[in-house]
């Protein structure tokens, strides 16, 4: 796998495009250039031109020129691929993490949810008076990705972690952004999911890799189900 230090553009590029098409700013038959995409990006054609190969191997795209891609029509198809990886490696993350996280990271899962449950009784009175609630909603999502990324840690294992990151069908900023949309459109959003992180911890503490793989297994699957049913936008794209 390549490195971080010598793949970190071609990456970027593959993670911006990817989420593009997930998100259906790119939709199915659209032209992409390496030239248009790389003026977008402000980085230099040669990353773009690694990104679309990776994505050409995904299935998202279908070559057309040296140059040009057209976003392919399977799209749904390959993002329910991609999703299924990025869930699989998700369960595979809670499964390593029940056998080598340490008590000290197990306090801090605790630690951290202890601060998001303060966070969304926050929200929640906020709500009820009437008030805005965004800073503390916002504050939320990235205790909980606070929580991920130690969880992730307590795997014990970069190159699955790496992994994970390189497969994920959204983007961390995009499924911040899309997230955010489904809260303000319903308070309730994802709330079914994040009672299972308690069960998630004690799983762990317990060294029970298989109930640890099944809670990380059904949270990743019901959170990408939730965000791809955001509508679509459109747009025109180099």
């Amino acid at each position: 796998m390549p490195s971080e230090e010598t793949e970190t553009l071609a990456d970027q590029a593959y993670r911006h495009v990817r989420t593009a098409i997930a998100s259906g700013e790119l939709a199915p038959g659209q032209k992409v250039t390496e030239r248009g995409m790389a003026e977008r990006l402000a980085i230099s054609p040669t990353p773009v031109r690694e990104a679309l190969r990776r994505l050409e191997l995904d299935g998202l795209i279908e070559r057309i020129g040296p140059r040009t891609v057209l976003v392919a029509a399977i799209r749904d198809a390959a993002i329910d691929d991609l999703a299924e990886v990025e869930v699989g490696l998700r369960g595979l993350v809670a499964r390593f993490a029940a056998r080598h996280a340490t008590a000290a990271q197990l306090d801090a899962l605790d630690t951290v949810l202890d601060r998001a449950d303060d966070l969304l009784i926050l929200a929640k009175e906020r709500r009820r008076q009437g008030q805005p609630a965004d800073r503390h909603l916002a504050d939320l999502l990235d205790t909980m990705q606070e929580f991920n990324d130690t969880v992730n840690a307590c795997a014990h294992n970069p190159v699955l972690v790496r992994m994970l990151e390189q497969s994920r069908v959204f983007s961390r900023p995009h499924r911040r952004e899309l997230v955010l949309r489904k809260v303000a459109e319903d308070d309730t959003f994802g709330l079914e999911r994040y009672t299972s992180h308690r069960a998630l911890v004690r799983a762990l503490r317990a060294g029970d890799s298989a109930t640890a793989e099944r809670l990380a297994l059904e949270d990743a699957q019901g959170g990408l189900a939730a965000l791809r049913e955001t509508p679509r936008a459109g747009g025109d794209t180099p």
